[in-house]
C-alpha cells in the first residue's frame, strides 16, 4: 500500500478513537448536567438541604465549565511505549472507560504518566518508540505527526540542532500562526524545558529567568494548572494568586487557565491586590521607586505612632459645667496605657479612651464630691459609675480622645501623611529634602499602584477597632437565639396537646432534635462564594502559592506584601532581569530576594527564544548588549528570512508616517501594535486613528498604540517601533525598554525615526 493510502488509515483510525473520546466526554457531562438538575430542583425550603444543595450547584458548575473548557482539542498526542501493546493518548483531561478498566481511555496531560510525551528525546526516550501529534478543528482530526524516537534520525543534517524541541513541526506550525490578541495555551506544544520547570516541586520559591519569547508567562499559567492539578484539595481551600504586571496584561492571559478548565484562580496586578479598590493614578517614576523602598515601612510606622499625640498644655474640658483638666501627664499616661493594651493603633484606642474618661472621671468625682460635702469625696460606686457614663458621653471628651488618638483608616492616614510636608518631615527622620518632596501630593490625588503596599502595611499597623461590631453580632446572636426559643416553645406546646400517634408511640419534634442554640446558628446565613471569590474580597487571606510574571519590576515594598500574602513561600516568579523597566525594579533576583528569604530561593532559567524570528533577535541581542546587561539573549528556533527594516523622515512628518507605515502593516494577517515613547503617544494614536478607524484598546479588536510599559509580556504578529531614542531617553532604564518593545513581534518588525538612530540599530534594514 502507497505511503498516502497508510497516512489514510492512520488518520480515520485516530478519528475513530477520538469520535470515541468525545462520546464519553458527552456522556459524562450528561450525568453531571443530570445531578445539577436535581440539585436545582431540591427543595429549598428545607434549611437543612439550602448549604447542600448550593455546595452541590456549585460543585457541578464547575465540573461543566471545565468539560466544556475539554471540548476544544480534546485529545492532542499519543505515546507507543515498546512495553505496552495499547497506545497511550494525551489530552486535555483524564478519561476513564465506563467499563472501569485500568488503562484510561484519556490521560490528563498534567498527570505523570503524561510526562514523556513533553520529555522523551532519541537519546533519552523513556520508553516511548513513537510519539504522535494529533491536531483537531473541533471534534474533527485533521493531521497527525510522527516523531520516532530513533537515534538513527540524528544523522540528518541540522537534527542535532533541533533535538530538544518537541514535535518540531507542530511546534513550528504554532509559533507561525496568526496571533488573536489573547494569549493561547501550549499544552499541545510544551518543551522538555519548560516541562521540567511547569512540574517542579511547589514547596519553595523558584525563579525563572528567561529572554524575551522564551515561554516564561505560559509555563507560569500551565504551571497553575499543574500545581492546582496535583494539589488540587489543599489549593482549593487556600487559594492561588496570579500577579501581572497590568490590567491589560491580564485580560491578555484571561482565558488560557478556563482553556485548560481551571477557574478557581486570583487574577490581579499590583494597583489592584486591595480589595475595594482599583489603584489606577499615574505618578513620576522617580517617586514610585521612593515608595517602593523598604524604608517606608519605618515611615508608616512612624506616621501612626506620630497620630498618637502628647499634649504641649492642659486641655479644659466642661462637663455638666463643671470645668475638668486633662493635663500632658494624664495624655502620657493613658498614651502609655494605649501602646500596652495592643501594638495596633485601632485595637488599642479603647483602652486609651478608657483612661482618659478613667482618669476625668476621676477629677469629676473628685471636684463634685468635695463641693458638695465640703471635704472628703463621699461619693459611693454607684455616683461614680453614673459620673463615669456622664463624661463618656460628654462630646468634648470624644473630641478630645479623636485629637490625641484619632481613628485611622490606611486610607486616611497615608492622605494626611502625604498632603503635610510637617507631617512628612516627622516621619522621614534622616531623609533629604529632595526625597521628602517627592511624597508631597494633595489630599485629592488618586491612588497609584505604588500607593497599594503602603496602604496594606498601613493596615498590618493600625488594626480595626470592631468593638462596637462585636457587641451588634452579640445582641443579633440572642435575638435569634430568642426567636428560635419562642419557635421551639410553641412546637412543643402544639406537641403536649396530642403527643401520642394513634398506636401509642411517641413522635419526635423539632425541639426533641435541636436546641434553640443550634436553631438560632442554621438561620445564620451562610457563605456560598468560591474560594477564589473569597480571597479577593478578603485582604488578610494567606494563599497557598503565588505566581508572579513580569516579577522584576516589583519594587520592595510590593515584594513585602506579597510575602505577607504568602507565609508558607511557596512562590513562583517569572521575569526577565534584563526587561526591567521601572526605577524600582530589579537589578538582580538576588538583589530582590534576599531581604525576605536570604538565600532560600532557587533559580532556572528557560534558554530558548520560540516566539522572536532570528532576524529580530539579531537586532535587539545589540540593544540588550548596549544597555549593558549581564543576562544573554535565547536561541531563536525558527527564521522567517524577513528582515526588520528602519524608515527615516522629517520631524514634522513624523505622526503621518506612522499612520501610512500602520496601514501597510495593517493590510498583514494579524495583531498589530504601534510602540511609542510617552512624548509622542498623543501626535501618534491621533495620526494613527485618523488612518485606522478601527483603532482600539482592546487588543483583540484592531490595532493598538502603547508606551513600551504597555507592552510589556504581550506578542503581536507585526511591531511598528516609533523614535527608539526617544524611548532610550525617555525611560529611566531606556535600552531595557528599547530591548522590549524590539522583542514584541512574532513576524514583522518596523521602525520609523526623525533623527539618526542609535548604533546598535544598525542592523536594520534601510527602508526609502
Amino acid at each position: 500500500m502507497s505511503t498516502e493510502g497508510t497516512a489514510q488509515i492512520e488518520l480515520a483510525a485516530e478519528q475513530q478513537y477520538v469520535t470515541g473520546l468525545h462520546r464519553r466526554l458527552d456522556d459524562i457531562r450528561a450525568h453531571v448536567v443530570h445531578r445539577l438538575d436535581e440539585a436545582l430542583a431540591s427543595s429549598a425550603h428545607n434549611p437543612q438541604a439550602v448549604g447542600e444543595r448550593e455546595a452541590a450547584v456549585q460543585l457541578y458548575t464547575e465540573r461543566i465549565v471545565a468539560l466544556d473548557a475539554a471540548d476544544a482539542g480534546l485529545c492532542f498526542g499519543r505515546l507507543d511505549r515498546s512495553d505496552d501493546v495499547v497506545p497511550r493518548y494525551i489530552g486535555r483531561i483524564g478519561l476513564s472507560a465506563e467499563d472501569g478498566r485500568e488503562e484510561p481511555l484519556l490521560v490528563d496531560w498534567r498527570a505523570p504518566a503524561a510526562q514523556p510525551f513533553y520529555t522523551a528525546t532519541p537519546l533519552h526516550d523513556l520508553g516511548v518508540r513513537r510519539r504522535r501529534h494529533i491536531r483537531t478543528r473541533g471534534r474533527t482530526v485533521v493531521s497527525i505527526a510522527d516523531e520516532t524516537l530513533d537515534l538513527d534520525a540524528l544523522d540528518d543534517p541540522g537534527a542535532a540542532e533541533r533535538a530538544g524541541l518537541t514535535g518540531e513541526a507542530v511546534l513550528l506550525a504554532a509559533l507561525n500562526a496568526t496571533r488573536t490578541g489573547r494569549m493561547t495555551d501550549i499544552v499541545r506544544t510544551i518543551q522538555a524545558e519548560q516541562d521540567r520547570i511547569i512540574r517542579a516541586d511547589a514547596r519553595g520559591v523558584l525563579v525563572v529567568q528567561g529572554g524575551p519569547g522564551t515561554g516564561k508567562t505560559a509555563v507560569a499559567l500551565h504551571r497553575a494548572a499543574y500545581l492546582l492539578y496535583t494539589h488540587r484539595e489543599r489549593l482549593a481551600r487556600s487559594g492561588l494568586l496570579i500577579v501581572g504586571p497590568s490590567p491589560t496584561f491580564l485580560r491578555y492571559i484571561a482565558d488560557v487557565l478556563p482553556s485548560l478548565g481551571e477557574t478557581g484562580v486570583v487574577l490581579a496586578d499590583v494597583g489592584g491586590l486591595r480589595p475595594g479598590l482599583q489603584a489606577r493614578g499615574t505618578e513620576r517614576p522617580e517617586v514610585a521607586e521612593v515608595k517602593g523602598r523598604l524604608a517606608m515601612a519605618d515611615v508608616i510606622a512612624a506616621a501612626v505612632a506620630n497620630r498618637q499625640a502628647d499634649l504641649d498644655a492642659p486641655v479644659e474640658i466642661t462637663v455638666d459645667g463643671t470645668p475638668l483638666r486633662f493635663t500632658p501627664t494624664d495624655a502620657a499616661r493613658a498614651r502609655a496605657r494605649g501602646r500596652a493594651a495592643s501594638r495596633l493603633h485601632n485595637e488599642a484606642r479603647p483602652a486609651y479612651a478608657r483612661r482618659v474618661i478613667d482618669r476625668l472621671t476621676q477629677r469629676y468625682s473628685d471636684k463634685l464630691g468635695a463641693d458638695v460635702r465640703g471635704g472628703a469625696n463621699l461619693l459611693d460606686d454607684a455616683d461614680r459609675d453614673a459620673l463615669r457614663r456622664e463624661v463618656a458621653a460628654e462630646p468634648a471628651v470624644h473630641a478630645l480622645v479623636d485629637r490625641l488618638w484619632p481613628r485611622l483608616t490606611p486610607e486616611r492616614l497615608l492622605r494626611e501623611l502625604f498632603s503635610s510636608r510637617k507631617r512628612i518631615a516627622a516621619a522621614t527622620p534622616g531623609w533629604s529634602d529632595a526625597d521628602r518632596e517627592l511624597l508631597f501630593r494633595p489630599a485629592t490625588a488618586e491612588w497609584t499602584p505604588a500607593d497599594v503596599p503602603l496602604l496594606e502595611e498601613a493596615d498590618e499597623l493600625l488594626g480595626v477597632d470592631d468593638s462596637a461590631q462585636r457587641a451588634a453580632e452579640r445582641r443579633e446572636r440572642a435575638r435569634r437565639r430568642s426567636d428560635a426559643q419562642r419557635v421551639l416553645d410553641l412546637l412543643h406546646g402544639s406537641r403536649s396537646l396530642d403527643n401520642e400517634t394513634e398506636d401509642g408511640s411517641e413522635e419526635l419534634s423539632a425541639g426533641d432534635l435541636l436546641d434553640a442554640e443550634g436553631l438560632a446558628e442554621r438561620q445564620e446565613e451562610a457563605d456560598y462564594r468560591t474560594t477564589a471569590e473569597r480571597a479577593a474580597a478578603d485582604r488578610t487571606w494567606t494563599y497557598g502559592h503565588v505566581i508572579v510574571d513580569e516579577a522584576q519590576e516589583l519594587s520592595p515594598m510590593a515584594w513585602r506584601l506579597l510575602m505577607r500574602r504568602n507565609p508558607t513561600r511557596s512562590m513562583t516568579v517569572v521575569g526577565d532581569v534584563a526587561q526591567t523597566g521601572s526605577l524600582a525594579g530589579a537589578s538582580s533576583w538576588a538583589e530582590v530576594l534576599t531581604p525576605h528569604l536570604g538565600t532560600q530561593w532557587r533559580l532556572e532559567e528557560l534558554t530558548v527564544n520560540y516566539r522572536t524570528p532570528a532576524e529580530i533577535m539579531d537586532v535587539a541581542a545589540e540593544v540588550l548588549a548596549a544597555g549593558g546587561a549581564t543576562a544573554t539573549a535565547g536561541r531563536s528556533v525558527r527564521s522567517t528570512g524577513v528582515r526588520p527594516w528602519g524608515l527615516q523622515v522629517p520631524e514634522a512628518a513624523l505622526p503621518d508616517a506612522v499612520a501610512e507605515a500602520a496601514a501597510e502593516f495593517d493590510k498583514e494577517e494579524g495583531t498589530l501594535a504601534v510602540l511609542v515613547p510617552h512624548g509622542r503617544l498623543d501626535a501618534v494614536t491621533a495620526a494613527v486613528r485618523e488612518r485606522l478607524p478601527g483603532m482600539s484598546d482592546d487588543l483583540t479588536d484592531g490595532p493598538v498604540v502603547l508606551p513600551p510599559e504597555g507592552a510589556k509580556g504581550l506578542e503581536f504578529d507585526s511591531v511598528l517601533v516609533v523614535d527608539p531614542v526617544g524611548i532610550v531617553e525617555e525611560g529611566v532604564r531606556g535600552h531595557n525598554d528599547l530591548y522590549v518593545v524590539l522583542t514584541r513581534a512574532t513576524q514583522r518588525l518596523g521602525v520609523v525615526h526623525a533623527g539618526d538612530l542609535p548604533p546598535e540599530l544598525a542592523g536594520l534594514e534601510v527602508r526609502e
